[in-house]
């Protein structure tokens, strides 16, 4: 196997633990690799005016695999005020360093799995007939769109001359938001493009056909967004008539399947939104399998190589400083199982992914989540297992 380099980014809070300990899982199932850090992050916008410097990008820009930890996003007025002295008052505008690096690069194919681990007690578990408690199996891929909607970042406050005279050609616009004055007003965007729009759906379809699944669920909101939400829906239902005849296209509103989910998870595999929207669903899913602490991610673009793998979890600064880490690493580490399967080395992950359902099924080892306590450091005496070693009885697992 040809040794390759992987750009490393801990990123914010506990992104550095958790990345420590998916190396140290890589490591010991044979995954031989360089790695080099690639700087992100709060303090690189403090010191530098610049959460995601060019260094970085040009890191990934030459090795083209990332393994990211966590960031840490603050409200414009945190932004401005901790910035260093120095860089005050001088132009610089925070946006998420990990939008940015999606955008820079065109990562818009995310998918995030959300998977059962059988005897895990954090499990999503009903009441079905004559009482009989259920645990229904969740097996879904949610397939997001991850450059444009309501992230996309072209939004103002106070809009210009130019802008303001341009959202007033709009009926609806000057009927309901004319009467604004325009320092009141803010304007976030919701851009949709077809080129975008069918690279995801494409992948969903793809996905749902290597699975053998006959049905792909647009999960947007069309009735009502009618333009973008309209767009993704219409090219799903083209797609699958031209292409994929065998596969079916379901139509659930968000907002809907924010409650179906919690009544019949078993009934989604493949799963296509835009931005937001699968930010939300993947999130809601997440919840079913035990939380964020088990939720995963990869994002890529297919035409480049450039792909980043990270778990769905925050920073969670609080925990940061603990003198024994308490997070769950299983997210991170199974962020480096989908970076093992980009990267073809199948038998590998699948090694990981078995030690892992190994683990979570024996439940001699749980991290504080799995115990239902709260974060705080004196669960390794109730009984917690530490970061470390969760990752040691994963790697023990794998013989």
């Amino acid at each position: 196997m040809a040794k390759r380099t992987i750009v490393t980014m801990p990123g914010d809070g506990i992104g550095k633990v958790v990345l420590d300990q998916c190396i140290r899982v890589l490591d010991a199932a044979g995954f031989e690799a360089e790695y080099v850090k690639g700087d992100i992050g709060w303090e690189f916008w403090c010191a530098e005016g610049n959460p995601l410097p060019d260094r970085t990008v040009k890191l990934l820009e030459e090795h083209k695999i990332g393994l990211f930890g966590a960031i840490t996003s603050k409200p414009k007025d945190k932004t401005a005020s901790e910035l260093a002295p120095e860089l005050q008052g001088k132009g610089f505008t925070y946006y998420s360093p990990i939008v940015s690096m999606r955008q820079h690069f065109d990562l818009d194919i995310c998918m995030r799995p959300c998977k059962t681990l059988k005897g895990n007690p954090l499990n999503f578990i009903r009441r079905g007939k004559e009482g009989i408690i259920e645990e229904p199996e969740v097996d879904v891929m949610i397939f997001r769109q991850n450059t444009e909607g309501l992230y996309g970042g072209v939004e103002w406050t106070n809009p210009s001359d130019q802008v303001y005279d341009a959202l007033m050609t709009h009926p609806k616009f000057r009927a309901n938001f004319g009467w604004c004055p325009r320092p009141e007003l803010a304007v976030s965007t919701r851009i949709f493009t077809k080129k975008y729009v069918t690279r995801i759906v494409k992948a969903a379809f793809e996905y749902a056909k290597s699975r053998g699944f006959g049905k792909i669920t647009v999960c947007e909101k069309p009735n009502v967004i009618r333009e973008t939400s309209g767009m993704m829906l219409k090219v799903a239902q083209e797609m699958s008539k031209a292409d994929y005849p065998d596969i079916w296209v379901e139509d659930v509103n968000i907002d809907a399947m924010t409650m179906w989910l919690t009544k019949s998870p078993e009934n989604y595999n493949v799963i296509v939104a835009g931005n937001m929207f699968g930010d939300i669903v993947s999130d809601a899913f997440a919840g079913l399998i035990g939380g964020l602490g088990f939720a995963t991610s990869a994002q890529f673009n297919p035409e480049t190589g450039v792909s980043v793998f990270e778990p769905t979890h925050g920073s969670a600064p609080k925990y940061a400083g603990y003198d024994i880490s308490i997070v769950n690493p299983i997210a991170m580490i199974l962020s480096g199982v989908m970076m093992l399967e980009h990267l073809g080395e199948m038998e590998m992950a699948a090694r990981i992914r078995k030690a892992i359902a190994d683990v979570v099924a024996e439940g001699k080892v749980k991290a504080y989540d799995m115990m239902k306590m709260k974060g705080t450091p004196d669960v390794i005496n109730q009984g917690a297992a530490s970061t470390i070693q969760m990752a040691d009885a994963i790697i023990a697992k794998l013989g």
